[in-house]
């Protein structure tokens, strides 16, 4: 990276400085102390790092320091300022030629870090209730966990990703009861289901059980067994939910069930371990897991006093088996409801000998839906609940990308109307269009053009074969990156390095989105404030340049990373 070759040099010079005793009182430098910045004010320079912080240790003024840094630098290529504790830097030609050739010769993998730790990584997300269709925050956690696995793929780490199955509590018995009403609804029974608010709460009222119970009687005679109705309806669920992802561009490696986790003996492995290590004692009838001694604010029942075990019995079984599957680390996107949740699922891992650093937990707000310009109140708008009408109404780029493009530590205001508009103000919309007007300059630079008053015919401004030699055996030298707007694109160019590597290590994917975004809005300037396919061949081939360097890193970060179409017409 640039900022990298640019710190480098100043570092290089700084300890030069140190052992020619030009630094006053500093007797020596670690690397890795400063940090470089973009200037407010471009005309500064393209980048800026402030030495200031040496004068603790140098004992003269920052302005000093800086000037005796940039005494040091042996580098005519580039230009170096100073601005009293800043030097400031600015791109030469060679550093942005360099970078186009990288785009050309990199294509789909410019912007991959080299040289990273990798991990095996497991990334669990959604894992909703197999009981009824996805709602809206399903489909952002889903966008958001879709968007992390590429991010993290493509930086380099081993990721696989797994949907936890919520099917062993009474949620799966209350749906086959709900189903059980459906089907006599359907045999023409005058029954429905509770008014009373309490007793209701004991089924799933949906519209969306009345298909599930047409189909079973065209496939089984009716039957009153809660348990059959029970798998039925969750197997249908599961199906509805995975055609859904899909759809949504979202894929999974595994659908782990929490029955399955119960029945394989884990649970019941996990609680003796902890009762073997007396961190498991009794109170009220109840089993109660020591979760204080971990950092937790109390302890946790785990086993009821009834006999049956909380929801927490089967979390800690769960992560300890993504563990023991040998997975460096757990990745998990939670709802922030879930916020009291994380110290004691750290607890257990530690409790039972694990490092409980091993799991992150990324912990989200919840979707507002928006439309004209009112926020819409879930449950009360019955066109607009669940994740499936949203990409009906917005399609899956909408909804992928609006879904991504906040931080996850904040609300989503999701303006319905905005996201189905053709205009600049939809950041999808301005987004694909930038790529789409990249693609219609690369096809209008080879055709030929048709005069339809005259019929007359005027050759393309470039050649096919001359086009793929400028593509597939690309000169740096031909690029002349001068102009303003021409710098400021490629210095863009050169942030797509950073923002991957960043947005990686931090797991925050909006970064990508607003990337994106800037990225299209610089290429706009470029193109408005030039005229790319013009008479002076060597000036067209240079910007053609810039134009395809741009095509490649949008549709790269577009469909490789958020998995939003990248059109090459609009």
């Amino acid at each position: 990276m640039i900022k990298d070759y640019f710190l480098n040099r100043i570092e290089d010079a700084i300890i030069s400085a140190v052992k020619a005793g030009k630094l006053g009182a500093m007797e020596e430098y670690t690397r890795g102390a400063l940090v470089i910045e973009r200037p407010k004010n471009a005309e500064f320079g393209d980048y800026a790092v402030n030495v200031s912080s040496l004068a603790r240790t140098a004992r003269i003024a920052p302005p000093q320091i800086a000037q005796a840094i940039v005494a040091e630098l042996n580098d005519t290529e580039n230009e170096y300022s100073v601005i009293g504790g800043f030097i400031n830097f600015k791109c030469g030609k060679n550093l942005l030629k360099n970078l186009v050739a990288e785009i050309f010769e990199k294509k789909e993998s410019f912007g991959k870090p080299e040289n990273v730790e990798t991990e095996k990584i497991i990334l669990e997300y959604v894992s909703a209730n197999p009981t009824g269709p996805f709602h809206i925050g399903h489909g952002r956690w889903a966008a958001m966990g879709s968007v992390l696995a590429n991010l993290l793929k493509f930086y380099g780490h081993e990721v696989y990703q797994e949907f936890y199955i919520n099917d062993a509590g009474s949620q799966i018995q209350k749906l086959g009861n709900s189903l059980a009403i459906r089907i006599k609804q359907e045999l023409g029974e005058d029954i429905d289901f509770p008014t009373d608010e309490i007793e209701r709460k004991n089924f799933y009222p949906g519209d969306y059980l009345i298909p599930v119970a047409k189909k079973f009687l065209s496939e089984h005679e009716p039957t009153d067994d809660v348990k059959i109705l029970s798998d039925y309806a969750k197997k249908e669920m599961e199906a509805l939910q995975k055609e859904l992802l899909e759809n949504f561009r979202v894929h999974f490696d595994k659908f782990y069930s929490e029955l399955d986790l119960h029945q394989s003996g884990k649970v019941d492995e996990c609680v003796n371990k902890l009762k073997a290590s007396g961190k498991i004692y009794q109170k009220d009838g109840a089993d109660w897991f020591k979760s204080s001694d971990y950092g937790d604010d109390q302890d946790r029942v785990i086993k009821k006093a009834d006999g049956s075990n909380t929801y927490l019995t089967a979390d800690i079984a769960y992560h300890i088996d993504k563990l023991e599957r040998g997975f460096d680390r757990m990745i998990n996107i939670w709802g922030a409801d879930h916020h009291g949740y994380v110290a004691r699922v750290k607890a257990s891992i530690e409790a039972l000998g694990y490092d409980p650093n091993k799991l992150e937990i990324l912990l989200g707000q919840l979707v507002n839906l928006v439309i004209n310009g009112n926020e819409v109140r879930m449950g009360k708008r019955k066109n607009m609940v669940t994740l499936d009408d949203l990409i009906e109404e917005v399609g899956v780029d909408a909804t992928r990308f609006w879904m991504a493009m906040r931080n996850i530590d904040t609300t989503l205001d999701f303006d319905i109307e905005l996201a189905k508009t053709k205009s600049d103000e939809n950041p999808v919309f301005y987004v694909q269009y930038a790529h789409a007007r990249a693609c219609s300059i690369m096809r209008n630079l080879v055709t030929d053009k048709l005069n339809t008053e005259t019929g007359e015919k005027t050759p393309a401004p470039l050649a096919q074969n001359e086009l793929d030699e400028l593509i597939n055996n690309f000169k740096p030298e031909i690029v002349e990156p001068t102009i303003d707007t021409a710098k400021a694109l490629l210095l863009k160019l050169e942030e797509y390095k950073n923002v991957i590597k960043t947005s990686a290590e931090t797991r925050q994917v909006y970064t990508i989105c607003r990337y994106v975004q800037e990225l299209a809005s610089e290429f706009h300037s470029f193109y408005n404030a030039n005229r790319v396919i013009c008479d002076d061949k060597a000036l067209m081939k240079s910007r053609i340049a810039l134009v395809w360097a741009v095509k490649t890193v949008l549709r790269n970060a577009m469909e490789d990373i958020l998995g939003v179409s990248a059109p090459e017409k609009m």
